[in-house]
């Protein structure tokens, strides 16, 4: 077969759809990523139930809110997003090592070497698609083509979840009649000097003398004529092996600087859950934990522990991570950020315990992670982060758990 076989796959409303899995509350509603909504912030990202109202990315905040007024606004988490975006990359190297990040929320695979036809790529398409839904819980769109132009264009054709195929074939047709802003590469100043020229659809490029191209753009315009006709010979970019992961870690910015010891002292332990959830999901065990404070004036330091067993439990890196912060000189002083991480990481490696309180604890955890991935990000949690809780908890009751109320409405 002379025809490569490339596949896109895009991410629908990547942050957005992140943050509605996270929190079952946002499902189904106008949800708008962006900085702190209370500040001079843009739009980052917008849900597919915002985006009828005109909400696009880099749009003020004042202005989403007069398009929309219904939205929610949630401060975007890079740590997460960029956790999740691993995640995905992994699952889609298991269908081909050939694996290109292409961005945050999107990859190209070519699978030209292992798939014998364009039929049999349409299922992997509809297995990948299967298995992100199935393991993360989030949607995508994928693109299969001849070549990388090609399959970016049909992910774009069905959005959102989304599975087109363009053979080659039928090139010519998808392109006569697309507009030229809609090839990736052809920014908005490039746009205008193709409209000079008479040029507006893919079908005007193509047919365009490539010497009056060349002539205006140099060798660029070689390559837009070569767009113009659907031929791309950009090789799938990928590298054979995943870097070894170092470290695993959570940031939160408060909303408001504190001096709070107890308000302190439930965030770091929130990060430790997160931190453990992400360890635990990889299959990775830490000795050093890290925690990282910034001050009100932007100071910012780290200080790191390193014990003589592994951790992947929330409580047990909350515990080192309390344990640095009472070392540390800290007068006081208010708080705008608190980060942990977790590093010394190995994998498929997890502390036996003798004792059954310990395998009790471990069993806890793994029951935990189940109802907070099916139902939604802390849907079940420790008593000691209840904002409610004021005291400076015992040992003990940090072990307890805390469920949020379940009735029919909200499984």
């Amino acid at each position: 077969m002379n025809n490569r076989i490339v596949l896109h796959i895009d991410m629908n409303a990547f942050f957005a759809s992140i943050e509605q899995k996270t929190n079952p509350a946002l499902r189904r509603r106008p949800v708008i990523v962006c900085g702190n909504p209370e500040t001079r912030t843009v739009v980052s990202a917008a849900s597919y139930e915002a985006k009828p109202f005109g909400i696009k990315a880099g749009m003020s905040i004042g202005e989403a809110r007069r398009l929309c007024p219904q939205a929610v606004f949630v401060i975007g988490n890079l740590a997460k997003y960029v956790d999740t975006s691993r995640r995905i990359f992994n699952i889609l190297r298991r269908f081909s090592m050939k694996t290109e990040v292409f961005s945050i929320d999107e990859a190209f695979l070519e699978i030209t070497d292992t798939c014998p036809s364009y039929d049999a790529a349409l299922k992997v398409g509809q297995s990948i698609k299967k298995a992100i839904v199935t393991e993360m819980g989030l949607t995508c769109s994928v693109g299969i083509g001849p070549n990388k132009l090609i399959a970016k264009l049909a992910s774009d054709m069905q959005k959102p979840d989304g599975l087109v195929l363009v053979l080659p074939e039928q090139v010519g047709l998808v392109l006569e009649d697309l507009r030229i802003k809609d090839l990736c590469g052809v920014g908005r100043q490039m746009e205008k000097h193709l409209h000079a020229l008479g040029i507006y659809t893919c079908g005007d490029l193509g047919r365009y003398p490539v010497s009056i191209l060349r002539r205006h753009f140099g060798i660029i315009g070689e390559i837009l004529h070569n767009m113009g006709l659907g031929l791309d010979s950009t090789p799938v970019h990928y590298s054979e092996d995943e870097p070894p992961v170092k470290s695993m870690g959570h940031t939160h910015t408060l909303a408001r600087d504190t001096a709070d010891i107890a308000e302190i002292r439930r965030n770091i332990f929130s990060l430790s859950e997160q931190v453990a959830v992400r360890l635990r999901h990889d299959n990775y065990c830490g000795r050093t934990v890290c925690l990282i404070l910034r001050y009100s004036d932007f100071f910012t330091f780290s200080r790191h522990l390193t014990v003589d067993y592994f951790l992947d439990s929330g409580y047990d890196i909350y515990q080192q991570a309390w344990k640095i912060f009472t070392r540390i000189d800290w007068q006081g002083r208010a708080i705008r950020l608190i980060g942990i991480s977790v590093s010394n990481l190995v994998r498929k490696t997890r502390q036996l315990y003798l004792l059954e309180e310990f395998t009790n604890t471990q069993a806890v955890d793994r029951v935990m992670d189940r109802i907070n991935e099916k139902y939604g990000e802390f849907r079940i949690m420790r008593a000691a982060m209840m904002k409610s809780e004021r005291r400076l908890v015992q040992p003990i009751l940090a072990r307890g758990l805390w469920a949020k109320t379940f009735t029919k409405g909200n499984l």
